[in-house]
């Protein structure tokens, strides 16, 4: 598995919708998704003094993500989006 560094978390991306009231998207239609849950995180942010700040979510946590953040990382077979925790919006309870 991966294991993200810093801040980094790593989240397995929600699937899109195929269609929407019956009608099939193609592809370039669809929104890209801004929900998924989180995999693995980092060890958290190394401030300027050298303290580490523990990181807010956890593995399990499904969340929502600003919709342009991240890297999209291809790994054994799946996609998975990296990034910085501060691009995660809300933790969905």
């Amino acid at each position: 598995m991966l294991q993200p560094i810093g801040d980094r978390v790593i989240v397995k991306v929600k699937k899109e919708e195929e269609t929407v009231g019956g009608i099939v998207l193609a592809s370039n239609a669809k929104q890209k998704p801004t929900e998924g849950e989180v995999v693995a995180v980092g060890n958290g942010l190394v401030t300027s003094e050298g303290k580490v700040l523990p990181m807010t979510v956890k593995e399990g946590d499904r969340v929502v993500y600003d919709k342009y953040s991240g890297t999209n990382v291809k790994y054994d077979g799946e996609e998975y989006l990296v990034l910085h925790e501060k691009d995660i919006l809300a933790i969905v309870k």
